[in-house]
């Protein structure tokens, strides 16, 4: 897939911006602030429906607008498709493919993208969170329609926590509670689809991930990925691992199995989510266990390998949206890591992308940016584009 043109109205600090993207490598240059991680965080919106910077769509759109404007001229071969996605500073979000009306989770089916962002060394440091949403952002690109399943889960579990703190202000318990039931098996049935897609994607990953760390490391210090289910009895996004239960289910356990161990668990953690008036288990408490050395990343890797694991998590996600998708090669966004890395890892990192169908650059300093990787350079200055082979041809 490229990204042949990109156009914003009211997002960040773009009134409106027009961008020319050309197959191979691009490189967007420009002292920090000016600019350039928006047109990386715009093309990322349109694949990934969020942003890798911020949980909410509202810092997204310019002060004082309402909404801002998203659109993209995308290469499928010889198949060219418009997307373009209205981001609403309130409300719902309104989507078009080739002019007509189009549900915003339809995206990505067009746009395959894959960051690589400073941000992502929060995936292998930073809480369950950030592991959680670099698992749900490859998951919608990978399989589309679980961006609506994502969704409706939030909502049931937004109703089901709103009940259990109305429940624990009014004193409620046992038959009072009959509705929480109708919740739970709204929660259990779109909570167990959505575990059961991880464990598999952590399990497809693997090789890949082992792959590429050896290859941007030098070394084979076995990574590994391994889910910390809180269906299985712990509670991992405080610190627990998944219980014994956990240990029990296989990676590609079908989804009753995993429904079952959910309900059960509602049931032994209701008398503390009704103190506390909150959901104690489910996907949303999950967290992904990365290792190196048999060692847990976060806490034992040193800072070289702890950006190894994150780096090669990106490279394997885009080998496996290449490998699957019919419409080529992922778009691979490099967003400012380059800063971030030592000659070396600048190097193999380069070496690695270097051979994707359309590859585009970030940086505040060009010498950054490894030789193999010059090709189109465009210069951004306080929301100004200046494309130099566009002024070259004039």
């Amino acid at each position: 897939m490229i990204v042949e043109h990109l156009s914003l109205v009211d997002f960040r600090n773009y009134a409106t911006a027009e961008l020319t993207l050309h197959r191979g490598p691009n490189v967007l240059v420009g002292r920090n602030g000016q600019g350039k991680t928006n047109l990386a965080e715009a093309i990322v919106f349109l694949a990934t429906l969020g942003s890798h910077r911020v949980s909410s769509d509202a810092p997204m759109v310019r002060d004082g607008q309402e909404f801002a404007v998203i659109r993209a001229r995308l290469s499928h071969g010889e198949r060219r498709v418009l997307a373009e996605v209205q981001v609403n500073r309130q409300g719902s979000n309104k989507a078009r493919i080739n002019g007509s009306p189009s549900k915003p989770n339809e995206l990505p089916r067009y746009a395959h993208v894959v960051l690589f962002a400073p941000e992502d060394l929060q995936i292998v440091r930073g809480d369950p969170s950030a592991r959680r949403r670099f698992t749900d952002q490859l998951l919608i690109q990978r399989t589309p329609r679980l961006a609506a399943v994502l969704a409706d889960y939030d909502r049931v579990l937004k109703q089901r926590n709103a009940l259990l703190k109305s429940a624990r202000a009014r004193g409620v318990r046992g038959e009072g509670l009959s509705t929480l039931d109708v919740w739970d098996d709204k929660l259990v049935s779109l909570g167990s689809e959505i575990i059961t897609a991880r464990q598999r994607l952590a399990a497809d990953l693997q090789q890949p991930v082992a792959d590429a760390y050896e290859a941007i490391a030098g070394a084979d210090h076995r990574p590994e990925l391994e889910w910390a289910l809180s269906v299985g009895g712990g509670d991992p996004e405080e610190g627990e691992d998944g219980g014994e239960g956990a240990s029990a289910i296989d990676r590609l356990s079908d989804p009753q199995r995993i429904a079952d161990l959910f309900r059960a668990s509602l049931a032994a953690k209701r008398s503390n989510e009704l103190d506390r008036g909150l959901t104690l288990t489910g996907p949303h408490r999950d967290d992904l266990v990365l290792r190196v050395r048999d060692l847990p990343v976060k806490g034992y890797a040193s800072h070289g390998e702890s950006w190894s694991v994150a780096l090669a998590l990106r490279l394997a996600s885009a080998e496996l949206l290449r490998s699957e998708s019919p419409a080529g090669d992922p778009v691979l966004i490099l967003d400012d890591v380059f800063a971030e890395l030592d000659a070396d890892r600048r190097q193999r990192l380069a070496a690695l992308t270097a051979g994707y169908e359309q590859v585009v650059v970030t940086a505040a300093v060009e010498e950054d940016i490894p030789e193999v990787l010059h090709a189109h350079v465009v210069r951004i200055s306080a929301g100004t584009i200046n494309d130099e082979r566009e002024a070259a041809d004039d």
